[in-house]
C-alpha cells in the first residue's frame, strides 16, 4: 500500500498539477546565460527573454504581428494626431511623435515610471561610448521632451515607414541609473546596477521582479507589487540555465525542470524525437519564426576578402542534404536574412546550389590552387584553414559543425572547431569580434530594417565601445545606400523592389553563410496553459502573466 501510494505521487508529480490545484512556482529551462541584464547592452536571446518578464518597452509587436501599446496608452499615429511631420532646422522634415505612459504605470520599488526615464534612456543610447548595442535609433532621435511627467514627445531626424515603432526603446529608472551614467559615462556599463545591483526592484516594471541570481545557473523572478497590468497566475519564476540540450531533456522528463523555453530550447531534431516518445505528456507546435542560422565569415580575415572564396563555402555547403537529414524538411535552406513568412521575403533572391566542382573552380581561381596535404594554399603558402566557433553544448549547432567540417575538407578547406559557452560566446568574442567564422541566429520583427546588423556604421570597434551588431564588418556603400533608403520610402510597394535588392545583393557578396530557417519547437506540459508563440524577437516571455495552469 505504502509503495502503491510512492508511486502515484511520483506520477502526479511527473504529469503536473490536477485541474484547478494550486501550483505558485514554474521552473522554465533555457539553455545559455545573459552575459549582462542591462537591457541596451549586448544583443542576446537569453537576457531578451528573461527581461520580457520583467520589463516593457513602449510598444512591440503581438502574435499576429501587429504593432501595439504596451507601455503606452494609445499608439501613436499621423491618422490619430499623436504623430506629425515637422520641419527640421536644416530644411529636412522629421517626426514628432507622442507617448502618453499609463497613469499607474510603477518601478518595482513603487517610483512611477515618468518622461524623465526615457531622457536618460536617450542620452545613454546616443553617447558614443556607452556600449549600446543599437545606438544608431537613439542618436536619431534629436530630442526628448517632457511635456509633463507622463507625456513624452520625441523628435525624430527623419520620417520612416517605422516611425511609431519603439519596441526597441527601454526606459531606464532615472533615480537609479543617472548617477551612474553620469559620474562615467565610458564606463557605464561595467558600473551599471542591473549587474551590480541586479535584484534591485527600481529596475524593473513588468509583472515580475527579479530577486536571485546565480550566475550561470539560475535567475529568479517574483511577482512585482506594482505591476499596473493583469496579476500574474505564477509567484514566483525560475528561470533555470543548462547549456547542453541532451541534459535541458534530460530536467525535463525528470521534472525538475516544468517548461523548457520554445525560443531558446530544444533544437528541432531533439523535440522530433522527443514527440515520438513523449506525446502523451506534452503538447508539441512548430512555430516557423523570423529567425535564421547562419555563419558570420569575419571579413577582416584576409582569405574571406575574396568573394570568391566566400562564395565557394557555400557551394561546398550541402544544406539540402543536411536539413533533409536532421529536420525532416520543417526547416528549410535559407536564400538570404529575410524569411519566407515575412512580406518583404523575395522569392527569386540567388540559391547557392551543392556543386563541389564549382567550389574548387572558385578557389583555384582565388589563387587557392596547391594543395599540400589535402589542403589548399596559394602561391605564398597560406592554407585555406579557419577557427570555426558556435555555442558549447547545443547538440544540432555541433552536429552542423562536423557536417560543415566533412563538406568543406573535401573542397580543401579545413576549419578547426572551437566553442565557448554562450555567455562567453556572445558577451565578449562575438561583441568584440574575436572570431573567424561564427554560427549562432538572427532573430527579427516583420520588416525590419537591418541597420545594425549590416550598415557599415554599425562594426562593432573598440573605438566605439563595441557598439553596433555588424559582426562580420561589412563595408558596402550599396547596402548601406540601400538600407537608408528603405527606410525612408513609406510606399510599401517601392520598398519591396529595394528590399528585393538587399536580397539578392547579400546572397552574390555572401557575406554570411545563410544556412536554414528555424523553426521553434514549443514542448509544453499538457498542464500549462496561455504560452502564445509569435515568431519574432518579441517573445512569449513578454505575456508572461497571462501563464497559468490548466
Amino acid at each position: 500500500m505504502r509503495l502503491a501510494g510512492l508511486a502515484a505521487a511520483a506520477l502526479l508529480a511527473l504529469l503536473g498539477p490536477a485541474h484547478g490545484q494550486a501550483r505558485d512556482t514554474l521552473t522554465v529551462g533555457i539553455t545559455q546565460f545573459p552575459a549582462t541584464l542591462h537591457p541596451m547592452i549586448d544583443s542576446m536571446a537569453a537576457k531578451t527573454y528573461v527581461l520580457h518578464m520583467a520589463r516593457r518597452p513602449l510598444t512591440t509587436y503581438d502574435k499576429d504581428w501587429k504593432l501595439v501599446c504596451l507601455l503606452c496608452v494609445e499608439l501613436p499615429t499621423f491618422e490619430n494626431g499623436g504623430a506629425r511631420r515637422v520641419p527640421l532646422p536644416d530644411g529636412k522634415e522629421g517626426a514628432e511623435v507622442t507617448f502618453r505612459l499609463p497613469a499607474d504605470a510603477k518601478w518595482g520599488d513603487g517610483t512611477p515610471v515618468v518622461a524623465k526615464d526615457a531622457i536618460l534612456a536617450w542620452e545613454v543610447g546616443k553617447h558614443p561610448r556607452s556600449g549600446v548595442a543599437s545606438g544608431e535609433g537613439y542618436r536619431r532621435i534629436l530630442k526628448v521632451e517632457a511635456r509633463d511627467e507622463k507625456t513624452i514627445v520625441f523628435t525624430n531626424d527623419r520620417v520612416t515607414f517605422s516611425y511609431n515603432d519603439f519596441s526597441q526603446f527601454d526606459l531606464l529608472p532615472d533615480h537609479i541609473e543617472r548617477a551612474r551614467f553620469e559620474a562615467d559615462p565610458e564606463t557605464y556599463r561595467r558600473r551599471t546596477a542591473f549587474d551590480t545591483d541586479t535584484t534591485n526592484p527600481a529596475l524593473y516594471n513588468g509583472p515580475y521582479r527579479i530577486v536571485a541570481v546565480q550566475p550561470g545557473a539560475s535567475i529568479a523572478l517574483e511577482t512585482n507589487p506594482h505591476w499596473h497590468g493583469a496579476k500574474p497566475h505564477f509567484r514566483r519564476i525560475v528561470v533555470r540555465v543548462v547549456e547542453n540540450t541532451a541534459a535541458l531533456e534530460a530536467n525535463l522528463l525528470s521534472g525538475s525542470i516544468d517548461y523548457v523555453a520554445g525560443e531558446l530550447g530544444f533544437t528541432l531534431d531533439q523535440a522530433l524525437a522527443l514527440e515520438k516518445r513523449q506525446g502523451q505528456r506534452f503538447d508539441f507546435n512548430y512555430v516557423p519564426s523570423l529567425l535564421y542560422e547562419h555563419i558570420d565569415l569575419n571579413q577582416d580575415v584576409p582569405a574571406f576578402k575574396d568573394r570568391r572564396v566566400r562564395q565557394a563555402l557555400l557551394h561546398a555547403a550541402d544544406r539540402e542534404g543536411l536539413v533533409r537529414q536532421l529536420f525532416e524538411g520543417k526547416q528549410p535552406v535559407a536564400r538570404a536574412f529575410v524569411n519566407p513568412r515575412d512580406s518583404i521575403f523575395a522569392a527569386d533572391t540567388p540559391v547557392y546550389a551543392f556543386d563541389l566542382a564549382k567550389a574548387q573552380a572558385l578557389l583555384a581561381e582565388a589563387g587557392y590552387d596547391r594543395v599540400v596535404d589535402g589542403i589548399r594554399q596559394n602561391a605564398a603558402g597560406e592554407r585555406l584553414s579557419f577557427e570555426f566557433g558556435t555555442t558549447a553544448g547545443n547538440r544540432i549547432r555541433e552536429t552542423v559543425q562536423q557536417v560543415l567540417q566533412s563538406q568543406w575538407r573535401r573542397a580543401g578547406i579545413e576549419v578547426r572547431i572551437r566553442n565557448e559557452p554562450a555567455r562567453v560566446y556572445f558577451g565578449e568574442t562575438l561583441r568584440q569580434r574575436r572570431f573567424q567564422m561564427a554560427m549562432y541566429a538572427w532573430f527579427s520583427s516583420p520588416e525590419s530594417v537591418p541597420r545594425t546588423t549590416l550598415h557599415s556604421e554599425s562594426i562593432p570597434t573598440e573605438a566605439n565601445g563595441w557598439a553596433g551588431q555588424n559582426q562580420p564588418g561589412i563595408r558596402s556603400a550599396a547596402m548601406d545606400a540601400d538600407i537608408d533608403a528603405v527606410e525612408r520610402e513609406l510606399d510599401p510597394a517601392a520598398r519591396k523592389v529595394i528590399w528585393a535588392r538587399m536580397q539578392k545583393l547579400y546572397a552574390e557578396e555572401a557575406w554570411v553563410l545563410p544556412l536554414y530557417y528555424r523553426s521553434d519547437p514549443f514542448v509544453v506540459p499538457k498542464w500549462l496553459a496561455g504560452i502564445e508563440p509569435t515568431g519574432h524577437q518579441y517573445y512569449s516571455s513578454l505575456r508572461v502573466e497571462h501563464w497559468r495552469p490548466r
